[in-house]
């Protein structure tokens, strides 16, 4: 059976070959295992091959898988929703969070974060494809969220997310991803610097590096199917 952590080279040379083919270094595109639902003993075998950076949905089970990863140098991103009375919890424990939807989330981040572990990396998630039933702020809402987040302390406006409507054609897969990067250099234009796109799964992630992606997030290619219960 192929495990982690043949799993993870195949992902990493796929992620090269994408960036090289999209004329990008293949350096410029990281890996962000998915991790949630996933046994700590996955995460300590891709941790042996490298992987520094896990994603996690869920704060408690994030926080157990925290503490018993101690000692091993990663680097924590919470990629779900966040409630209000978990932010104290995810400011103290993690280095990203990249599904800030509104301006009191990522004020209580920022008034909660603790100093001394430095700013928390936070991105803006967008609805790029304005589903009633999914995060994310609406496209026209993004200046004036952008700007205030950006005179926050103790946090650092990093990037914009997003999770587009699945979609079978790699031609049709680029178009969300195309949309977010436009955002992004309209940010630029109005002063407001960012280095950090994350989209791109594990079915649609060529599609999103051909469009800019510095950040992939991968989680059942890399550790196979998630417990379910």
């Amino acid at each position: 059976m192929i495990g982690v952590t043949e799993n993870l080279a195949s992902i990493r040379d796929s992620v090269a070959f994408c960036a090289t083919e999209a004329g990008r270094q293949p350096d410029a595109v990281k890996l962000l295992a998915v991790s949630k639902k996933q046994p700590v003993s996955k995460i300590l075998d891709a941790a042996n091959a490298g992987q520094r950076d896990f994603g996690e949905n869920f704060v408690q089970e994030g926080l157990e898988k925290i503490a018993k990863t101690q000692g091993n140098n990663l680097i924590w991103h919470f990629i779900g929703h966040l409630q209000n009375n978990k932010t104290r919890v995810v400011a103290e424990n993690f280095d990203w969070v990249h599904t800030i939807d509104k301006l009191k989330t990522a004020e209580r981040l920022s008034k909660q974060r603790p100093e001394a572990l430095g700013p928390l990396n936070i991105c803006l998630q967008i609805n790029v494809d304005n589903e009633v039933d999914k995060s994310g702020i609406p496209i026209d809402s993004l200046p004036d969220l952008a700007a205030a987040c950006a005179e926050l302390p103790n946090i650092a406006l990093r990037g914009l997310m997003c999770l587009p409507a699945i979609r079978a054609e790699f031609d049709e897969q680029r178009l969300p991803f195309a949309r977010l990067r436009e955002l992004a250099g309209q940010l630029r234009d109005n002063g407001v610097m960012t280095d950090t796109l994350s989209m791109g799964m594990s079915g649609d992630y060529r599609a999103a590096i051909f469009e800019g992606a510095t950040v992939v997030r991968i989680g059942t290619a890399l550790f196979g199917e998630r417990n379910k219960s």
